[in-house]
């Protein structure tokens, strides 16, 4: 009789030694895997792994990961385990919670959203052709300004869903949706787009770790940007110079008109990644689709009859996905923020802290894409959309059950709390005791290094 090989434990706090590149272990459900070497090839990118690294990984394991996924492990795992390992209340029922969303098929019932987004940014995108090259009018002409815009909107919405989760059948056809709704029809990069906000999921609010935060110099949800701090996404300073200073002092008057021209920063992030020294997946395609934008773009804006109504044209278009800017905006800025790397065993508490709902009639449940659910959604990225307001009150009555807050506001509400967190940064920006550092302006654009 072959005797089975003893299991060997390790500490929480010896596991927590083990965060470096080079040397990154992780755990889950009390097994520690190596995921040293692997780190490279893990399809939401490094730096999810790179903040989770050395600590129990389980509840983002289970946001993330199908269950096809689990029999991936074995081959990382180094024979450890936790030996103490514990499992909180809010875990237990949290991991109860989508173990039975499981088992109920929804993670797998996606409905017919994208086929009808689709549908509709396709109906809209030849109104805007047909406007602009048979059309004459000037108002014809800023309708489907407006038109392309909420297009645009859409679009990333599709985008969004088919980073979280397959919205087809096959990867294939769902990396050709990826591309089609984000590279080709936006204009922004999804291989970009997964790169930031998968780190932004993992490091909700966290200051130094969640990129969506980042907006020096021109935005600071916290006084604490005003001391440089690090970006650990970035890996560089966030410096706050006299610049920063000036633009954020103001930031609350300024707030909606950045957003109005918020898209460029996004095209100009979207190259800065693609033709970067970063590891990016599928580059060659991102760069094409990319092309396929600023082909079809310029030479649609070129038949409109001169240049103040092309410049008109694109600063509406633009304009109109501010919208969907500040919806993001809405969910973040005004809720709980932290320093430092999230910390595995209290995923379900740092998404409620981080996050705040919109609240809205069903009907409009397709203008916001999902999203209003925002604290539904960080909890279970890979559930569709068409669920998200079904799952609601079961989310809100866990909150309850732990004393967790669950906040759902009005669209008014949130941009009061938003505008409201802003000025009280711009006041403190505004204190001449706070010394700051000579910066180049160049980092006011240059967020990759």
């Amino acid at each position: 009789m072959v005797e089975q090989t003893k299991k060997r434990f390790i500490a929480s706090d010896d596991l927590k030694k083990h965060n470096q590149p080079g040397d990154l272990w992780i755990s889950i459900q009390g097994k520690v895997y190596d995921v040293s070497h692997w780190v490279k090839s893990h399809p939401g990118g490094e730096a999810a792994i790179l903040n989770l690294a050395g600590q129990d990984v389980t509840d983002a394991f289970i946001a993330y990961h199908p269950g096809t996924a689990w029999r991936h492990l074995e081959n990382l795992h180094n024979g450890y385990h936790v030996k103490d390992h514990h499992v909180s209340d809010v875990s237990r029922d949290y991991r109860r919670l989508a173990a039975e969303f499981s088992k109920r098929g929804l993670f797998d019932k996606k409905g017919h959203v994208t086929l009808y987004t689709l549908t509709c940014v396709a109906l809209m995108l030849a109104a805007v052709v047909y406007g602009v090259v048979a059309c004459t009018s000037l108002w014809a002409h800023l309708i489907s300004a407006v038109l392309l815009g909420l297009l645009w909107i859409q679009s990333a919405y599709v985008g969004h869903d088919s980073g979280h989760y397959n919205v087809t059948s096959t990867k294939p056809c769902n990396k050709l949706v990826q591309l089609l709704s984000g590279n080709c029809i936006t204009g922004i990069s999804i291989a970009w787009w997964k790169w930031t906000h998968n780190a932004h999921h993992i490091s909700c609010n966290s200051l130094d770790h969640d990129p969506d935060l980042q907006h020096i110099p021109v935005l600071a949800v916290s006084n604490k940007f005003f001391k440089s701090m690090t970006s650990r996404f970035y890996g560089r300073k966030l410096t706050f110079d006299p610049l920063a200073r000036l633009l954020i002092s103001y930031q609350h008057w300024s707030f909606y008109p950045i957003m109005c021209v918020g898209r460029i920063n996004l095209f100009v992030q979207t190259l800065l990644l693609l033709f970067s020294r970063r590891h990016v997946p599928d580059r060659a395609l991102n760069i094409a689709g990319i092309l396929v934008f600023w082909t079809w773009f310029p030479l649609l804006v070129s038949f409109l009859p001169n240049w103040q109504e092309r410049i008109i044209f694109v600063f509406i278009s633009m304009a109109v996905t501010a919208i969907q800017h500040v919806q993001f905006c809405l969910n973040h800025f005004a809720a709980d923020v932290y320093t430092g790397p999230p910390n595995g065993n209290d995923w379900f508490e740092k998404q409620t802290a981080g996050t705040l709902d919109i609240s809205c009639r069903s009907y409009m449940d397709w203008f916001f894409g999902g999203l209003q659910f925002q604290l539904e959604h960080h909890l279970f990225p890979r559930l569709p959309r068409c669920h998200l307001r079904g799952v609601s009150p079961v989310v809100q009555e866990l909150c309850n059950k732990h004393n967790l807050p669950y906040r759902s506001l009005s669209w008014w509400e949130a941009n009061v709390w938003t505008l409201r967190t802003l000025r009280k940064a711009a006041v403190q920006a505004r204190d001449v005791t706070n010394p700051v550092l000579e910066n180049l302006l160049w980092e006011a654009l240059n967020t990759h290094g």
